[in-house]
């Protein structure tokens, strides 16, 4: 393809799965010389991280890309990679270059009239059981109970649950009103449904508090504990699990294939999250998702932010056989709702990719208007 044009939006908006705080992103269209266009995303979050991408994109990997004239998907990812090995690995860099390989995926299978999952060797699913990924934000244990349960019933086959958030709940703060709300949540909704715990950065254990409560946690049959410790504490990873039955899941925090493989050397993880929108795009996501699965663990991709990721995440899990489900939003959001036509959802508890060309989301001039930052 030859690139005619880039052109990014900086997106804020009220994100009601996160108690209604202000989310940002950035948003990447490429049109080629052909008039096919596709979208990519960069979840760089906050206002300084999405400026400080942008510059990167426009002031640099743009145009080394439209002065590159004809190139593939995979020479165009090779060449930004040459251009920014100064301030790579990470980082801005890594957020840049995600949403411009996302959106010449994108363009590659809408010029070849075919879903992104046939690009990407054709699907090793069907379709994926839909997990509720959401942050536990409500005031008492009873009521968080409540809306979890209720998106089970709604058809969700599993939930995660991101402590430490913002907003009204302790969870994340007191290990005991955790392992309570586990507990009850278990009770709620019997022993069919998966429940995954999502430590994340709000919550601070040390190595004895997150063996006592993950253990007890592990009599209520939770899947997994998400991101326990700073990704750097290899020790307590460690420590951890020799200490628990439950698998420990980590790396959404990544930024590059080589980083998933450090990982692996370690022996501490089971599940992998990996990030599209951060770890050097769709390409990005294949070669770190190539290295778990060769070491046979389970990828499991962080979509967590607007509709382009989610489109670009749901087809690299389709394709990839270590995947075992795929995460949504379970409150409707204008990101995911309203930014597209035909938004992302499960059926029957299920999820799966849409058959029209390319991967599927293509943003709404109107709302990106509406939501933009800068």
């Amino acid at each position: 393809m030859r690139i005619a044009s880039v052109r990014c939006h900086v997106l804020r908006w009220p994100e009601p799965n996160d108690f209604n705080h202000d989310r940002m992103t950035v948003l990447v269209r490429v049109e080629s010389a052909a008039g096919i266009w596709g979208w990519g995303e960069a979840i760089a979050m906050w206002p300084e991280a999405c400026k400080a991408t942008v510059a990167v994109i426009e002031d640099g990997l743009a145009p080394l890309l439209a002065a590159a004239g004809d190139i593939d998907v995979d020479a165009a990812w090779r060449a930004m990679k040459a251009h920014s090995w100064w301030y790579g690995e990470g980082g801005i860099a890594a957020l840049a270059i995600s949403a411009l390989d996302m959106a010449l995926w994108d363009i590659a299978a809408k010029d070849r009239g075919v879903p992104l999952v046939e690009l990407l060797g054709g699907a090793a699913h069907a379709a994926l059981p839909a997990c509720a990924s959401l942050h536990v934000n409500q005031p008492t244990i009873e009521e968080s109970v409540r809306e979890i349960a209720g998106h089970v019933e709604g058809g969700f086959r599993s939930t995660k649950l991101g402590l430490g958030k913002r907003g009204l709940s302790r969870a994340g703060r007191d290990p005991d009103y955790d392992i309570a709300l586990v507990g009850a949540l278990r009770g709620a909704i019997g022993p069919g449904p998966g429940i995954m715990v999502d430590a994340g950065n709000g919550t601070t254990w040390d190595i004895d508090t997150a063996i006592r409560t993950v253990g007890a946690m592990a009599a209520h049959d939770i899947a997994w504990i998400e991101e326990p410790f700073h990704p750097g504490a290899i020790g307590a990873h460690l420590a951890l699990q020799a200490a628990v039955p439950t698998p420990i899941a980590a790396g959404e925090r990544e930024w590059s294939d080589a980083g998933y493989r450090r990982w692996l050397a370690t022996g501490a993880v089971e599940i992998f999250g990996i990030d599209p929108a951060r770890v050097e795009g769709v390409t990005g996501f294949r070669r770190a998702a190539a290295a778990v699965e060769a070491a046979g663990k389970t990828v499991n991709a962080h979509a967590w932010s607007t509709a382009v990721l989610t489109a670009a995440s749901l087809h690299l899990s389709l394709a990839c056989p270590a995947a075992k489900l795929f995460e949504l939003k379970p409150l409707p959001g204008p990101m995911q709702f309203d930014l597209v036509d035909e938004p992302f959802w499960h059926e029957d508890g299920v999820v799966r990719a849409p058959a029209r060309p390319g991967h599927g989301a293509d943003p709404k001039e109107a709302v990106l208007r509406r939501y933009q930052a800068v």
